[in-house]
């Protein structure tokens, strides 16, 4: 992959955000719709690691999501960010911080 500086990183808004509510999406094995909390607003992202996670796995969790990605419809549904993730094609990982930080912190 190409490298990039310093000054495209700090174009991401990348933060914490707390799982409110998930559920699967009808007509598809790996979408879940989720809502999410970063503290002083609510959105709802579409997230395809339903092969990988219940809805009941994530609700409670704080996760790592990108925040400034431009809203995109999903199975009709319109998702306002992405979940980040790591794997391996068998195996996949939400991020997770590995301390309590509030809603809607940034990751630096």
């Amino acid at each position: 992959m190409e490298q990039v500086g310093i000054e495209d990183f700090l174009k991401l808004d990348i933060r914490v955000a707390k799982v409110l509510s998930a559920e699967r999406i009808e007509g598809s094995e790996k979408l879940l719709k989720l809502r999410v909390s970063l503290g002083d607003e609510e959105r709802t992202l579409v997230a395809g690691i339903g092969k990988h996670y219940t809805p009941e796995e994530l609700v409670g969790k704080k996760v790592v999501m990108l925040a400034n990605l431009k809203p995109r419809k999903i199975f009709g549904i319109e998702s306002q960010g992405m979940i980040l993730a790591a794997g391996d094609g068998e195996n996949l990982s939400v991020l997770l911080p590995e301390r309590d930080v509030k809603e809607g912190a940034k990751v630096s």
